[in-house]
């Protein structure tokens, strides 16, 4: 039987980490790869039409059966998804450093599953005055469940690979977690169009079944691990001291870090949302070759997130990439405001960006909290950046709704591609101030692995010389500063 000591069972627990939110991920984007699907009349009159499934589909070219949104109630299945986060994810991030791992993912996996089960139904609903707040519910409690599922999962990667392959875990956990991502977009138009609308959607939910069954395995090796390590005891304990108030004393290199993970997300997440119809209206593609170019985004980061990753723990430099990731994302919306250039170049170039961003971002919050404060941490950057993303959808589908723009689609489309790059300077910005800080600090984003190495021993060796100090009365700041050695009994 593998010991938790050992390396091997730190990347056991990775593999179901990822598959927690396998089906998530592959769910979250459904309604970008069926927007015309969502948005088309739900019926088609004076047409021959032949019934797949639980949807019709029409002989004619120029009509398609669907649930008959408008844009604005379209984006709004990504805002409430976002708003929902924003507010939930603040006390799931202590509610999880508070109470353990153990409840986070049996409470979250479920409300995934059964919002994504709820979201299934509405749609059933097509025609009825019921059927769009039946499916905003369904986003809601999806909403409620996926992003603090994240924390959860974040927070267990942190734990098995801090002073590790963090990094490389975090690379690892979006590569396959993105991988439910890509296979929606290259699956879901095919499924959609052979069985219709409805199992397509109850499919998606089956699918966040399988991040519920590892929740269950997860929750064993955590547990199990743990105590093996004889860890369960000062875990206790950390937890029993934290209180909410301890977030006046996270440190200003972590507000800056979650402003630019906000900033960078409001350009990709709101795209991506939209990308399909925006690739068929600019470039006139058909609906699935602009769901597979939509798709690249992810397609990319299903490659790079993990190389990435191991790169980044080596030579570290994370404050600096995360300044090229921000600064290389604004000719992406140029390209698609401005140019007819093939969108595949803009779609491919963002997923590098996302991909160099996601590795360098969310690895650095751990190194500038305390393990004690990660869930915390992560809570209230991913309750920032969901507040983030939900004005910009919003933004998003009040352009492309203005009547003044009715008639002109494109000039609609560039409106959108400007405010996200807006979005994009704006993490220039953010993270030009990061780095600077990050420097008067101590440069702990930018430390390579030699570097944090050397860090912990001089650390070791200032605690070796204020022994005679034990009794010292630790103050409250003294609580919540990174603890450099923690992780270190894991091989």
């Amino acid at each position: 039987m593998i010991h938790a000591s050992q390396g091997e069972y730190r990347f056991i627990i990775l593999f179901f980490n990822c598959m927690l939110t396998f089906g998530s991920y592959f769910c979250f984007d459904m309604p970008s790869v069926l927007q015309d699907v969502f948005q088309a009349n739900t019926t088609c009159p004076n047409t021959t039409l032949h019934h797949y499934g639980n949807s019709s589909h029409s002989n004619s070219s120029s009509c398609i059966e669907g649930l008959g949104m408008t844009p604005d109630e379209y984006n709004l299945l990504y805002a409430i998804y976002a708003w929902t986060n924003a507010v939930v994810v603040l006390g799931a991030g202590f509610l999880i450093d508070k109470l353990g791992n153990r409840i986070g993912l049996f409470l979250f996996s479920g409300l995934c599953l059964l919002g994504s089960s709820v979201f299934a139904l509405g749609a059933m609903f097509k025609g009825t005055s019921a059927m769009l707040p039946i499916m905003l519910v369904g986003r809601l409690l999806f909403g409620s469940g996926n992003g603090s599922l994240t924390i959860v999962q974040n927070r267990i990667t942190a734990y098995w690979f801090r002073n590790k392959e963090l990094a490389f875990a975090f690379g690892v956990t979006l590569t396959l977690s993105r991988a439910g991502s890509v296979l929606n977009f290259f699956l879901t138009p095919n499924f959609e169009d052979k069985y219709g609308l409805n199992w397509t959607l109850w499919g998606g939910a089956m699918l966040c079944g399988i991040g519920f069954v590892s929740a269950i395995i997860l929750s064993i090796l955590d547990i199990v691990g743990i105590r093996q390590l004889g860890q369960e005891g000062h875990i206790a304990t950390q937890s029993k001291k934290l209180r909410l108030g301890d977030i006046k004393y996270m440190s200003l290199q972590f507000w800056l870090l979650a402003l630019t993970i906000m900033f960078f997300y409001n350009g990709v997440f709101p795209f991506v949302a939209d990308a399909s119809k925006f690739i068929k209206d600019k470039y006139h593609y058909s609906d699935t070759q602009a769901s597979y170019m939509a798709g690249s985004v992810y397609d990319v980061s299903l490659v790079l997130s993990a190389v990435l990753g191991l790169t980044i723990d080596y030579f570290g430099k994370r404050g600096i990439l995360a300044f090229l990731c921000a600064l290389l994302t604004i000719p992406v919306f140029g390209l698609l405001a401005f140019s007819t250039v093939h969108p595949l170049v803009s779609t491919i170039w963002l997923g590098v960006m996302y991909s160099a961003a996601a590795s360098s971002m969310w690895p650095s919050i751990p190194l500038v909290v305390s393990q004690a404060t990660v869930g915390t941490a992560m809570g209230i950057t991913t309750s920032i950046q969901m507040i983030g993303i939900g004005v910009s959808n919003v933004v998003v589908g009040e352009i492309l709704s203005l009547p003044s723009l009715k008639d002109n689609a494109l000039l609609a489309w560039k409106y959108v591609m400007i405010f996200l790059l807006a979005n994009a300077l704006a993490c220039v910005a953010t993270t030009v101030v990061l780095n600077i800080v990050d420097k008067k600090r101590g440069g702990t984003l930018n430390m390579s692995r030699f570097e944090q190495t050397s860090s912990r021993k001089l650390d070791r060796q200032a605690d070796d010389l204020l022994a005679d100090n034990e009794d010292r009365e630790p103050t409250e700041r003294d609580r919540l500063l990174p603890n450099k050695a923690e992780g270190s009994s894991i091989n």
